[in-house]
Order: C-alpha cells, then sequence, then structure tokens
C-alpha cells in the first residue's frame, strides 16, 4: 500500500509522514526537493503541474493534501490542478486538511466561500467519485508557540493572543491532525467531514491552566485585538499578517470557534485530543 503524503517536510504533512514510516507503511513524500528528505521515500511534485500530479497519485493507496501558504489566486490554480489530477489518476482514497478554514458553519461570517480555493478544493473531490474525508480543524495549538506568544509566556507569566477570554476553541495540534488522518487514510469506512479539536472548546484560562501546569508556576491570559497581534508578527508574517489578523478579526464576530459533536473525530474515529499539558510534554518534552 502506497500513501502519497504533500507536505511531508512541513508541520502538517511531516508528523503525518513519521507516523507512516513508523508503523511500516509505504510513505512517499510529495515535495519540489526530494533533498530534504534524506533518502526517504519521495516523489517530485508541483502543484503547478498536473502531470506531475498525476504521476505521483496513479495507483496510490491514499493521499494526503493540504493547500501550501500562498495569494488566495495561486491557491485556487494549485486546488484546480489537484482535483483535475485526482478525477485523473483515480487514487483509491483521499484525505484533506482544511488546515483551519471554517467549511461546516454555512451563514457564519468566518465560513470558507464558496469560491475560495479550500471550498473549490473540498467540492472538487466530493465530486470526483474518489472515497474522502476531509480533517476540519479550528485553531492549532503550535501558534501558541510563535516567539511573539510563547516568549512573554516565558519571560513573564503571559500567555497573550487575538481571542476574547470568554472564546471557546476547539484547539488541536498537528500531532492530533496526524493521527486522525492516518486512521482515515488506512480505514475508508468514515468518509465527509471529521472535526478536530477540543470539546468543549477551551477558552483562554484553560489555555493558561494547561501552560501553567506544564511550567509549574502561574501563567495568565490576555486578550489581544486583532489589530495589536498583527503588528506583533508583522515582522515574521510581512504582507501575510494582514491576513492573519482579518482572520481574528471575523473570528472575533463570532460566539465560539467549535468543531460540531456529530462529526467529531471524538465520535466517529474515538480519538480524543491532547491536552495543552500533554501536548506541551510531547512537544517540549
Amino acid at each position: 500500500m502506497s500513501f502519497i503524503i504533500h507536505g511531508a517536510t512541513g508541520a502538517q504533512g511531516g508528523p503525518l509522514y513519521a507516523r507512516l514510516i513508523a508503523a511500516g507503511k509505504h510513505a512517499v513524500a510529495a515535495v519540489r526537493k526530494a533533498e530534504k528528505l534524506d533518502g526517504k521515500p519521495s516523489i517530485a511534485v508541483d502543484n503547478a503541474s498536473v502531470a506531475s500530479l498525476v504521476a505521483a497519485y496513479r495507483g496510490a493507496d491514499g493521499v494526503f493534501i493540504h493547500l501550501p501558504q500562498a495569494p488566495e489566486p495561486v491557491r485556487v490554480q494549485y486546488a484546480r490542478n489537484l482535483v483535475e489530477a485526482i478525477r485523473t489518476a483515480k487514487p483509491k482514497r483521499v484525505v484533506i486538511s482544511t488546515s483551519g478554514t471554517i467549511i461546516d458553519e454555512p451563514g457564519t461570517p468566518s465560513q470558507a466561500s464558496d469560491d475560495s480555493a479550500v471550498m473549490f478544493l473540498v467540492n472538487g473531490v466530493r465530486d470526483s467519485g474518489v472515497s474522502h474525508a476531509i480533517v476540519a480543524t479550528r485553531l492549532y495549538l503550535e501558534n501558541l508557540l510563535l516567539p511573539m506568544v510563547f516568549g512573554p509566556v516565558q519571560a513573564e507569566g503571559m500567555l497573550r493572543y487575538p481571542i476574547r477570554a470568554d472564546f471557546p476553541v476547539s484547539w488541536s495540534s498537528h500531532l492530533d491532525v496526524a493521527e486522525v488522518a492516518e486512521r482515515l487514510l488506512t480505514d475508508a469506512s468514515v468518509t465527509g467531514i471529521v472535526g478536530v479539536g477540543q470539546l468543549p472548546g477551551l477558552k483562554g484560562t484553560d489555555l493558561a491552566a494547561g501552560f501553567s501546569a506544564k511550567f509549574g508556576r502561574p501563567i495568565d491570559f490576555e486578550a489581544l485585538t486583532p489589530e495589536q497581534f498583527g503588528e506583533l508578527i508583522n515582522p515574521m508574517f510581512g504582507p501575510a499578517a494582514a491576513g492573519v489578523a482579518g482572520l481574528y478579526q471575523a473570528l472575533s464576530q463570532a460566539p465560539a470557534n467549535v468543531i460540531a459533536e456529530d462529526t467529531s473525530a471524538q465520535k466517529l474515529l474515538g480519538l480524543t485530543p491532547r491536552s495543552v499539558k500533554q501536548w506541551l510534554a510531547e512537544t517540549l518534552g
């Protein structure tokens, strides 16, 4: 059995690739430059080339896809190419990660529009006739390790983030996504949307409590405005900082950012995401 993993050198595909390799599965990294894999199984692909995608997908038992960060018109073209390749190559199974884009709350300010790259990819795969599942996440715990967030935790005992203190979120980690994606790639009995994240959603004080438990000292939560956060991340993110701030501005108009229980990994797969303390221990040691 062969599994083609996009982003195998990155934050999302990397943990999944490692899990599959450790489990003795034939996982193949779909990358532009194979030398990054130090001799591990890989195949050269370019999201801008349908032919390269078809060559990678043909005969595959499963494909894991998430759209990389890029200007939205580029992402839309990538989505079109990915869908065309899936329709042509017909791999046995496709698992998509939404990378935090909300696709399961129609009518809310934060729901992805039908003409977005993520929705084009999701709808295209749905219509392809290929067995599929969609890993629907919300916010990633890894965001809390950004230097401008984690630095004040260490130096001041303050966890500052651009969500209201009373705003519940189904936080998850890339490790949780990898665990769910592995199950969905190897077990085609579950199809459609599978939400990944904490239920009930965690509030700011819950996040701070997890950090306090890990570090053995009080950590407090402080809400930032999206604008303040945009200024903090601008030196690292550059022009993309405005888009990130816009995301949190949209979330600020919602009562919560929580996955639906009926389509959660907890209910459909029996998989529970790591607590903040568990994730920190596994990530930081």
